[in-house]
C-alpha cells in the first residue's frame, strides 16, 4: 500500500488522526444529493505515539470491519513540497520527482515514501503545470501500518491533513472562484488555496490551538495575519488566473481571531460551521464549535472519493 492508494466503492470511511493530545476517529457516509452524513465520532487522550490499545479502542467504538479504514499522518511525519512537473513519461514522474527532492527533504531520501499530486496550470497558459510532492518518512508509514495490523484493522489508505482540508473546501467552494481555509489543532494552524476542488497551496502555521485561546492572544493574532498576507501574495502571483473569493476560518480558533482577521485582511472572512457541511443528526454533540475543531481533519480525511488523489 502506498500514499494516496485508490479505493473501491464503499458506503463510507473511518478516519483516524493521531495528534500531541491522543487520537481522533470519524466515521462519514456519502449521500448522493445531501449532505454527507457522520455516523460516528470518538476521541482517546494519549501522549504521541499511541499504543495499540488506543486504536482498538476506537476501532470497537466504531466498528472498524464495517468501514474502509485511512489514516493521516502528523506533521512532522512528511513533507509536501510545489515543484515543476518533470518533462519525463508519467510512469517515470515520481522517480524524477524523488530526484528533485533528494536535497530539499530532512531526511534521506532513500528513506521516503514518495507519491505525487497534480496542481492544475493555467487552462489558457502554455507553461508546464506543477505538482505536490509528497515525502512521507517510510518509519512513520510502517509504523502507522503495524499498529493497525497489530489491531487487525484492514488500513486502505493513509492521507495528509492539507488533503483531507481540500476534501472539506471542495463542498463550499464559490463556482468558478478559489476558496482559503484556515483551521486549528493541537499541533498548529494550516492555510489551504483550493479551486475546482484541487489542491492549489497550502502551509503550516506555527500557532497551536491552545495559544489562540490563551487569554492574551493578540501576538498570535498578528504573526497569523501576517502570515497569511503572505501566502494570499504568493498565491495572487503563482496562480493569477485564480481569484480568492474568501477566507473560512474553521470553528474553534477562538473568537477573538475572527473579527482580527476581518479588520485586517483585504478578503471577506467567515467562520465555518461544519453542520453547513455535513448532517449531525447522528452525533449532535458535533454542533459545539469546540468539537467541530476536535474532529475537523478527520472529518474531512472521510470524505475521500474513489480516484481522488488522497
Amino acid at each position: 500500500m502506498g500514499l494516496f492508494a485508490r479505493a473501491k466503492k464503499y458506503d463510507g470511511w473511518l478516519a483516524t488522526a493521531f495528534a500531541s493530545d491522543g487520537v481522533s476517529a470519524a466515521t462519514v457516509t456519502r449521500v448522493a444529493g445531501g449532505k454527507p452524513v457522520v455516523r460516528g465520532v470518538a476521541f482517546q487522550p494519549a501522549p504521541r505515539p499511541a499504543g495499540a490499545d488506543v486504536l482498538e479502542k476506537l476501532g470497537k467504538q466504531l466498528q472498524a470491519p464495517s468501514w474502509r479504514c485511512t489514516s493521516l499522518l502528523a506533521a512532522g511525519e512528511y513533507q509536501l513540497l510545489a515543484l515543476e512537473t518533470p518533462a519525463v513519461p508519467p510512469e517515470e514522474r515520481k522517480t524524477a520527482v524523488g530526484w528533485r527532492l533528494k536535497d530539499m527533504l530532512d531526511f534521506p531520501l532513500a528513506e521516503a515514501t514518495i507519491d505525487v499530486v497534480d496542481i492544475p496550470g493555467d487552462p489558457n497558459g502554455v507553461a508546464r503545470g506543477s505538482v505536490f510532492a509528497v515525502a512521507a518518512r517510510d518509519s512513520a508509514v510502517s509504523r502507522r501500518q503495524a499498529l493497525y495490523a497489530d489491531c487487525k484493522i484492514a488500513l486502505a489508505a493513509i492521507d495528509i491533513p492539507e488533503m483531507a482540508q481540500r476534501n472539506i473546501a471542495t463542498l463550499l467552494e464559490t463556482p468558478g472562484r478559489g476558496l482559503a481555509m484556515l483551521s486549528f489543532d493541537a499541533d498548529g494552524g494550516l492555510l489551504t488555496m483550493s479551486h475546482n476542488g484541487e489542491l492549489y497551496q497550502a502551509r503550516r502555521i506555527d500557532v497551536t490551538l491552545a495559544q489562540l485561546r490563551e487569554a492574551d492572544a493578540s501576538a498570535f493574532h498578528d504573526r497569523i495575519t501576517l502570515e497569511l498576507q503572505r501566502s494570499f501574495d504568493h498565491f495572487d502571483r503563482q496562480f493569477h488566473y485564480i481569484s480568492v473569493a474568501r477566507l473560512l476560518l474553521a470553528a474553534g480558533g477562538a473568537d477573538g481571531l475572527h473579527g482580527y482577521l476581518s479588520d485586517n485582511l483585504y478578503m471577506p472572512v467567515e467562520l465555518l460551521d461544519l453542520a453547513s457541511v455535513f448532517d449531525f443528526s447522528a452525533v449532535p454533540e458535533l454542533l459545539d464549535a469546540g468539537a467541530q475543531a476536535r474532529y475537523f481533519q478527520v472529518l474531512g480525511a472521510a470524505l475521500r472519493e474513489e480516484g481522488k488523489g488522497a
